[in-house]
């Protein structure tokens, strides 16, 4: 027998262009809030665009112009700030008609307690609109988006599971949600696993995740890897990566608090086993797997 080889492709990435969450992290951006982007099968892909998203995208050599989606899971400053100016973007500076918007219906409608969030002038620069309730979906490029129950202030808000539909590869995003025995039956075989943490080990605060609310889901969900983000004040005091620490040691997963412009990237591994026949060496295909591969300044993660 000969030592295994194989070759990579990378089924998605996300860029995270902002870790933070709260009214005071936001105000004073003590961390970005920016939210997540997400690349692959030739489409771009923007969720929660919080203040700063434009610049904080700009700045990490992003072109928003290449947007193809924006998804806001509910209509809170943090997840959809910067959402009209990505639109402007993703319209190509306004001059065509372009893109989708995805969002909880407080977002995209209004209800008696919020206001929509979006003018008349930037729907009309929208391809396509369409409000997401959990269990529904949406699908670009071959990707698909489905919207999962979350429990907010918000009572519309949503999270979602992005599915790389060739491949199988998923990831789970839980947005701002109190914690509920019944989550971890929508993240089900996600690989990477992102959980909008607030407040850290001891303090929760209602509708919103702590650290401790953290472990029950990521026990039932069994990612590859764990990734906590969404930061408030209190979190960030308490120092992210020993809260990430914590998770991980309770859970026996991998786990990681995101970082401002961290990168993670979910990859097919095709694995080749060499073997010796009749004094000739033949290729033989084992396996194909899915691993994660978090970029986290001088952190590397390998999957497993």
């Amino acid at each position: 027998m000969f030592p295994f080889i194989g070759r990579r492709w990378v089924l998605l990435e996300l860029i995270f262009l902002g870790t933070g969450g709260g009214r005071i992290v936001m105000t004073t951006q003590m961390r970005w809030t920016g939210g997540i982007v997400l690349r692959g099968n030739d489409t771009q892909i923007h969720v929660d665009p919080g203040p700063g998203a434009l610049v904080r995208a700009l700045d990490l050599g992003i072109n928003p112009q290449k947007t193809d989606a924006i998804i806001v899971s509910h209509a809170h400053l943090d997840h959809y700030g910067d959402c009209q100016i990505l639109i402007e973007a993703m319209a190509r500076a306004a001059t065509k008609k372009r893109g989708v918007l995805l969002g909880s219906s407080s977002a995209l409608v209004g209800d008696e307690q919020y206001s929509r969030i979006i003018s008349n002038y930037h729907l009309g620069l929208l391809e396509e609109k369409q409000v997401l309730t959990p269990g529904s979906s949406f699908s670009i490029k071959g990707i698909k988006i489905t919207a999962t129950p979350a429990y907010h202030s918000d009572p519309s808000t949503v999270g979602l599971v992005i599915e790389e539909k060739e491949n199988g590869a998923r990831i789970g995003y839980t947005s701002d949600t109190a914690y509920n025995q019944s989550l971890p039956l929508f993240y089900k075989d996600c690989e990477l696993f992102i959980l909008c943490c607030l407040r850290p080990f001891g303090k929760p605060w209602k509708g919103h995740l702590s650290t401790d609310e953290v472990i029950p889901l990521v026990e039932e969900v069994k990612p590859s890897l764990t990734v906590l983000t969404h930061f408030g004040a209190a979190f960030l005091k308490a120092n992210p990566e020993k809260q990430a620490k914590i998770v991980e040691k309770k859970t026996g997963i991998k786990t990681i608090a995101a970082t401002d412009g961290m990168s993670i990237k979910l990859e097919e591994k095709e694995i080749f086993l060499k073997e010796k026949i009749d004094t000739k060496e033949k290729k033989e295909i084992l396996v194909k797997k899915t691993g994660v591969i978090a970029t986290q300044l001088t952190d590397f993660y390998s999957p497993k």
